[in-house]
């Protein structure tokens, strides 16, 4: 089997480390390959797509927060209505 060096290891995460080794009463060494294995096994197999999909999981989270919490005086119909009245066309691009 192959093997790596890890270098410059913060001590906090290694006793954090070490703690979690002798809660699961593996190795430190068994406890990290097991941690590494958990974590790469929850990313797809195309880095790309699988952050797209996190970076919408995440914003859909803040949007959970943040539902409900919008204090305005107006209806939602007109609510609306401004804010697409503030938008804008946006910079012109030649074709």
């Amino acid at each position: 089997m192959s093997s790596i060096t890890i270098k410059d290891l913060p001590d906090r995460l290694l006793e954090r480390l070490r703690r979690r080794a002798q809660a699961d009463k593996r190795s430190m060494n068994r406890e990290a390959i097991h941690l590494l294995d958990l974590a790469l096994a929850k990313q797809s197999v195309d880095p790309g797509v699988g952050g797209k999909i996190r970076d919408v999981e995440n914003q859909i989270q803040a949007w959970r927060r943040l539902a409900g919490q919008w204090d305005s005086y107006l209806n939602t119909a007109a609510e609306i209505e401004q804010i697409y009245a503030a938008r804008t066309l946006g910079r012109r691009v030649d074709s």
